[in-house]
C-alpha cells in the first residue's frame, strides 16, 4: 500500500482549496481539515490496519467519551467526494480545531484524542483511509459471522 502525504498536516486533497491560516496563527494554528466519523469498532480496526501498513498511514484521530465513534482528520476537500457507507465526512473549515503541540485541545466537548497531533503522523490520506475502512468492515463481518 503506497501512501502519499504532504508535510502539512491538513494540506489540500486532490485540488482542494489552499490552507488558510488566521493572521494570529502561532502555536494554536487552526487548519482547515475535514473529519471522517465512523463507528468506534470499525475505526479502531482501521487504526490498527493503518498503523501496521507500510509508511505513515494514520493522522490524528479523535474519540468521543462514550466510545461510540472515532473521527479521522483528513485534508480539506475530502468531504465533497466521500462516499464510504457507514461513515460521514464533514467539512470543519478549521472550526474548533487546535492542533497545538504538545497539548492539542480536542475540538468538541466530550471528545479526546486517540492519536493526538504530534503523536500521530500527518492527516490521513483519504484513499488509504477508504481502503482501511473497507478492510475493517470485512474483518468485522467475518468475525461476526464466525459466532
Amino acid at each position: 500500500m503506497e501512501i502519499s502525504q504532504s508535510t502539512d498536516p491538513c494540506a489540500p486533497f486532490a485540488g482542494g482549496t489552499s490552507l488558510a491560516l488566521p493572521a494570529s496563527a502561532a502555536s494554536n494554528t487552526v487548519p482547515n481539515c475535514d473529519l471522517v466519523t465512523v463507528p468506534a469498532r470499525q475505526g479502531l480496526e482501521a487504526v490498527d490496519i493503518l498503523r501496521r501498513g507500510a509508511g505513515d498511514g494514520v493522522g490524528p484521530v479523535l474519540h468521543d467519551d462514550g466510545c461510540d465513534t472515532l473521527g479521522f482528520l483528513v485534508p480539506p476537500g475530502t468531504a465533497a467526494a466521500w462516499d464510504v457507507p457507514g461513515s460521514i465526512c464533514t467539512e470543519t473549515n478549521g472550526r474548533g480545531l487546535s492542533l497545538a503541540v504538545p497539548d492539542p485541545v480536542p475540538p468538541v466537548d466530550g471528545s479526546d484524542w486517540l492519536l493526538p497531533p504530534g503523536d500521530a503522523d500527518l492527516a490521513t490520506d483519504p484513499a488509504v483511509l477508504r481502503a482501511a475502512l473497507g478492510e475493517a468492515a470485512r474483518l468485522i463481518e467475518a468475525a461476526d459471522n464466525r459466532r
